[in-house]
């Protein structure tokens, strides 16, 4: 049968809306699901059921001389972008490095670094600051330091597309991962920042190790004028395994931020 999800817990009647992004476990069968439901929205009858299995041995081998049902056409790369960005969507961070290889002709995912490297050159980016070896910043091999985010963040500035790029980041107070953070403070709506997260359990003494958690983006000093910024902790842990606590610390840096951005 379809996937089904189990949601429990309790919020002020009055509550604001909240949205959370989920995982689709199987892709081919929620788009099966998507295009049936849209057809009938249509008025299109449609004989096959909207769930069950997706036989994909009986589907033709070629489909030239076939009347198109229907066409999905991808949005525009800076709806998609967004998305990663303002709710980290490692899953499609990990597919951008994918992205970047079919434009090499390439299906294979890691001919994606050479493109990045180029683009991080041409950016005036020091790739000798930073090592990765996904697009998601996820592996243990990955880093970057303070100096190479702030000359990815400089560049930005310095293109046609700045304001499109700062409006892509979690607005404090505001959407994204700092919805929640500093909604009531003067800075609310005035810092534009990407938020990053390395956080494991330490087993051996029941806490979290937190290999770091950042913060880096733009400050709106006012008159059009938006200045860099970038905080962390790192090499930290916590007294014990409650995860609120790894988002005490997480606020404390968008307190940060703030206290920047009025400053």
């Amino acid at each position: 049968g379809a996937p089904r999800t189990r949601h429990a817990g309790t919020t002020a009647a009055d509550g604001r809306r909240r949205r959370r992004p989920a995982p689709v476990p199987a892709p081919a069968a929620y788009g099966r699901t998507a295009l049936i439901e849209a057809l009938a929205r249509a008025g299109v009858s449609v004989s096959a059921p909207p769930t069950g299995p997706n036989p994909a041995g009986r589907l033709p081998r070629d489909y030239r001389g076939r009347p198109r049902v229907a066409a999905y056409t991808s949005p525009p790369f800076v709806q998609y972008a967004t998305l990663i960005l303002k709710v980290s969507h490692n899953l499609g961070a990990n597919l951008d490095m994918c992205l970047l290889a079919v434009t090499t002709g390439s299906r294979q995912c890691m001919a994606g670094f050479p493109v990045l490297a180029g683009f991080l050159d041409r950016a005036g980016v020091d790739r000798e600051q930073a090592e990765l070896l996904d697009g998601r910043g996820g592996n243990p091999a990955d880093r970057a330091t303070p100096q190479a985010l702030v000359q990815m963040l400089t560049y930005w500035q310095r293109t046609p597309e700045a304001a499109r790029f700062r409006e892509a980041l979690p607005v404090l107070g505001v959407d994204g991962l700092l919805a929640e953070n500093c909604r009531d403070c003067p800075a609310r709506g005035k810092v534009f920042a990407k938020t990053g997260a390395a956080v494991g359990l330490d087993a051996l003494n029941d806490r979290l190790a937190v290999g770091a958690i950042t913060i880096a983006g733009y400050l709106d000093k006012g008159g059009g004028r938006y200045d860099t910024f970038y905080a962390g902790v790192n090499g930290a842990s916590t007294p014990t395994a409650d995860p609120t606590e790894v988002l005490s610390i997480a606020n404390d840096l968008a307190m940060i931020a703030a206290y920047l951005q009025e400053g």
